[in-house]
């Protein structure tokens, strides 16, 4: 694994130093001014391959462009909203900003963020497709560039599954076969499934569209929430699993996708659900000799779920927007956007990145699957919803908690997402 992420970053320097030469706008360099500049770059990588990936992405773009260098400052993902509502409001907000689309929306409709269209060269447009710009854009103006993708994934046990007779083959794994199996594998004290659902939301919304769950309509403020059958469809399955079949363990429902690992590798569960990152986790963590795959993935009327892409983006007050967005742009290219999925076990939001991570690993250690999740990530209507992180965090996320601990009913959960909008919307 290191060798092959090492032989992507130094494709990336190759590919820095061939393009200082280029002044036509491909970000690739600091643009026809002398005038020398730092960008502040605050990053949201957290595993330590994808620190140094991006580490490395920045060092050979200063070792290109000496008259705009990059200073990489350290964010987190459990802040990052808070801190820029902060950070804008008071015109401190650094001048490259990580973040994801669903975050962003209600900051680029504020108007904090920089059109980016201008700047991005015409590779960087033609190489995300349309599904995923419009993640990012809105009334023609592109607020952000798209960097990787989540999906979420099965995880299992090989040695489990094959002592269960559980094939792990196909295009798919519908609901009802991932509750049969669960139910399969459930025996003697250890569970089928464990699905760590601390914080649930974005499972739930993004799960939430293989059963055509949309959870609102329209756009921005005047969005109205509209939950229904296909938008609980996913909490009512978990809860079926976890409290009738009892194949979850329900502990696992309150802890983070991080804590139950041990579980994994110690056998207690024989499969686990969570976001494809945790391949990485895995990788590191995981007892020597340990045997496990990634399963096709999950299947309800569809196998849709959310783009909802991690981000770069420049403040539309920044002093250096032109600077900022070529070095985006830059961070863009194929070679560095592989460098970061395969750190972070994402898939990477251009064909040519992940092109080059299949290439890299061969399909290895659940590439395979693990890039096929992302053939059905479309963006989803809460994407569009202005006050949706204020949702996430005040309605939805505590209502799921009750009712994957079994304290409310289905339809109290319901009316709870409902009634809630109303709350932090008014």
């Amino acid at each position: 694994m290191k060798k092959v992420l090492i032989s992507l970053l130094a494709a990336s320097a190759l590919v820095t130093l061939a393009a200082c030469g280029d002044d036509k706008g491909s970000g690739s360099g600091s643009g026809d001014s002398n005038e020398k500049v730092t960008l502040k770059f605050q990053s949201l990588a957290f595993q330590k391959t994808t620190v140094a990936a991006t580490k490395k992405i920045v060092a050979d773009w200063n070792a290109a462009n000496p008259n705009t260098q990059v200073e990489y400052v350290q964010g987190s993902w459990d802040s990052v909203h808070d801190q820029l509502v902060t950070q804008f409001q008071g015109g401190t907000a650094p001048d490259v900003i990580q973040d994801e689309s669903a975050d962003i929306t209600g900051f680029a409709n504020q108007g904090y963020l920089a059109d980016l269209s201008p700047y991005l060269s015409q590779e960087t447009k033609d190489a995300v497709s349309k599904g995923v710009w419009d993640t990012v854009s809105s009334d023609g103006k592109v607020f952000a560039a798209p960097t990787l993708l989540q999906s979420y994934v099965v995880f299992g046990n090989t040695k489990l599954l094959k002592q269960a007779g559980i094939s792990t083959t196909g295009d798919s794994l519908s609901w009802d076969d991932l509750q049969a199996n669960a139910k399969k594998l459930t025996a003697g004290g250890k569970y089928g499934l464990g699905w760590g659902l601390k914080s649930p939301t974005a499972t739930v919304l993004n799960l939430g569209m293989n059963f055509d769950g949309t959870f609102f309509e329209g756009t921005g403020r005047d969005a109205k929430a509209k939950i229904g059958d296909p938008e609980l469809e996913v909490p009512k399955r978990i809860h079926a699993m976890a409290y009738t079949d009892k194949s979850i363990d329900p502990t696992s429902l309150t802890q983070s996708g991080s804590d139950v690992l041990p579980g994994f590798f110690g056998g207690k569960y024989a499969m686990i659900v969570g976001g494809n990152y945790a391949a990485q986790q895995i990788v590191e963590q995981g007892p020597k000799g340990f045997e496990w795959e990634v399963l096709p993935p999950l299947k309800g009327t569809s196998e849709k779920q959310a783009a909802n892409p991690q981000t770069l983006s420049v403040p539309a007050e920044g002093k250096h927007v032109k600077q900022a967005a070529q070095f985006i742009d830059y961070f863009m290219k194929a070679d560095n956007l592989a460098a970061v999925g395969q750190g972070d076990w994402l898939i990477p939001t251009t064909q040519a990145a992940r092109d080059a991570i299949a290439k890299a690993t061969g399909g290895k250690n659940g590439w395979t699957q693990t890039l096929a999740s992302g053939a059905e990530l479309t963006k989803a209507p809460f994407q569009s919803v202005e006050n949706y992180p204020k949702w996430k965090d005040q309605i939805a996320t505590p209502a799921l908690q009750e009712f994957l601990a079994n304290k409310i009913d289905l339809a109290t959960l319901g009316k709870k997402l409902s009634d809630g909008w109303g709350q932090v919307n008014g």
